[in-house]
């Protein structure tokens, strides 16, 4: 009689390994969670100093403590309530044109997958990835040479074809702000944006495009039905978490456009912070707009997830 054969755990069948299989994951986890704690929440002692009257040069504990007052003047002073609603104006409606622009790397993934000739394909994808790569320093320096009174070729091609008499400053005018900025992010991410909607559109099934072939299916009909339909589950996760990040747009785009003409509509919350803190020397009150700007977008974060239930049955966290 053959003796029972018993399965061997998956801690015995690796030879010279004591660990178990959910130990080792998360070790293999740590380095991970070891920087996020150091950058994402180890900074977070900095919320202290949005409970001092803090100035630079002295230390925290010889610096007064004024409690909740600079959470107050966000409301009880009319100028600063009038400043903070100004600047959230301003981050509402960048965020906004970001989502309603998040659709155009959905489309250009799909003409990248339909290009027949490979290395066009390949040429366009790296000419159109490498922007997202270029700090917002060189996209200035890429924009004052376009569009600069003195130098700048739109200029000079504008005068040339007779379309205007002299140069005109494009980057100091205010009157579409809103619209120029979020058409430089589209161009810097267009690219990136795309790679992952290129990699959703590369998992789907094959036999599905065989047999709409079959059917007679043209090409924008198979786009239509198939890869369209096979995107909506990674566009929607993306559009939540973008929703979670609503108020996050950043500084480093809006801080080196910005000037003394385009200010009051380019300047959103994170580049208001630097602008208070760094530039005003009002760490405190930096601190605590900082602090709401946080405890805002948690609150976005939860209502993503449960949106996130309601319509596709899952969460994101």
């Amino acid at each position: 009689m053959k003796a029972a054969i018993r399965p061997q755990s998956s801690m015995s069948r690796r030879s010279g390994s004591l660990i178990p299989d959910k130990f080792r994951l998360f070790l293999f986890a740590s380095p991970f969670l070891v920087l996020i704690l150091l950058f994402s929440y180890f900074p977070l002692y900095g919320w202290l100093y949005s409970f001092y009257n803090y100035r630079p040069g002295f230390p925290l504990s010889e610096t007064p403590f004024v409690g909740l007052q600079w959470f107050k003047a966000i409301f009880s002073n009319p100028t600063q309530t009038q400043e903070v609603m100004r600047v959230m104006r301003n981050t509402l409606a960048m965020s906004t044109l970001g989502i309603l622009t998040s659709v155009f790397p959905v489309i250009f993934a799909i003409m990248l997958t339909e290009i027949r000739t490979t290395w066009y394909k390949k040429t366009v994808q790296v000419l159109t990835t490498l922007p997202n790569f270029i700090s917002w320093v060189l996209v200035y320096s890429i924009a004052f040479m376009m569009f600069s009174v003195d130098s700048g070729v739109v200029n000079k091609w504008m005068i040339a074809l007779g379309f205007q008499e002299m140069g005109i400053n494009y980057l100091a005018q205010d009157d579409h702000t809103w619209l120029a900025m979020t058409l430089w992010g589209l161009w810097k991410g267009l690219g990136w944006g795309a790679i992952m909607y290129i990699a959703a559109i590369s998992s789907i099934d094959q036999e599905q495009y065989d047999a709409a072939k079959v059917d007679g299916a043209g090409r924008f009909r198979m786009i239509w039905h198939i890869t369209v339909p096979g995107l909506m589950p990674t566009y929607f996760v993306l559009l939540l978490l973008s929703i979670a990040n609503f108020i996050n747009n950043g500084m480093e785009q809006f801080f080196v456009f910005q000037n003394a003409i385009n200010k009051d509509h380019i300047e959103v919350l994170d580049l208001y912070v630097y602008n208070t803190g760094m530039l005003g020397f009002n760490f405190s009150f930096a601190t605590a707009i900082s602090m709401l700007k946080s405890i805002i977008s948690i609150v976005l974060l939860f209502f993503a997830n449960q949106l996130s239930k309601i319509v596709r049955g899952e969460s994101i966290i």
